[in-house]
């Protein structure tokens, strides 16, 4: 049976996730910051679109992309920056194969049942992944920290975030936004607890 085709449509919000083969933790440590940043800023200077949020794992990676009208898809953009990252690495560790696991997933903002509440509540989710992996204590200490972009107007990510419309909408004021949107924060909170 074949592959349902992947949804491309353009000036929308994908949230973009692929793992690596197998798996393992190929992108632990700073040399997997580094492939993954270089590799987004890279796409960045090639392509046209607007990166809302991205984040690394030890095993895998999320990407909340904004393409736009008539420009490159998202499929266009993530493979871009999966080929870069499995490129640097095999060059570095001086291997060959495959890196990735699979084709990479996404889904459509626009498409939930709310998409404003979806992205924001999506946010902290991305944010709190390395916490829930253990591999940081909290978001705004992850390697890629793009969480801080959201909460200091003056914060610089390794990686350029355009925050979203929607974040926007929270307020009159940055400050305003902010401070609603930490409501989400805690409402992400409250429903990782449950699980725990």
């Amino acid at each position: 049976m074949p592959r349902p085709l992947r949804k491309i449509a353009q000036g929308l919000t994908h949230h973009a996730y692929s793992r690596c083969h197998g798996k393992r933790n190929l992108l632990l440590g700073k040399y997997g910051k580094k492939y993954f940043t270089e590799a987004v800023r890279e796409c960045q200077e090639k392509y046209d679109f607007e990166l809302v949020a991205a984040e690394i794992v030890a095993n895998h990676i999320h990407l909340v992309i904004k393409t736009n009208l008539e420009k490159q898809t998202i499929s266009r953009i993530m493979q871009y920056i999966k080929a870069r990252i499995a490129e640097k690495y095999n060059r570095a560790m001086g291997t060959t194969g495959s890196f990735w696991n699979e084709r990479f997933g996404s889904s459509i903002i626009e498409e939930a049942d709310n998409p404003e509440e979806y992205l924001l509540w999506l946010l902290w989710y991305i944010g709190y992944n390395p916490v829930r992996k253990g591999l940081s204590r909290n978001p705004r200490e992850n390697d890629i920290g793009f969480i801080n972009c959201y909460l200091d107007k003056n914060h610089v990510a390794p990686v350029k975030i355009t925050l979203h419309e929607y974040f926007y909408k929270l307020g009159n004021t940055f400050e305003e936004c902010v401070k609603k949107f930490l409501f989400y924060e805690e409402a992400y909170l409250k429903r990782l607890a449950v699980y725990f």
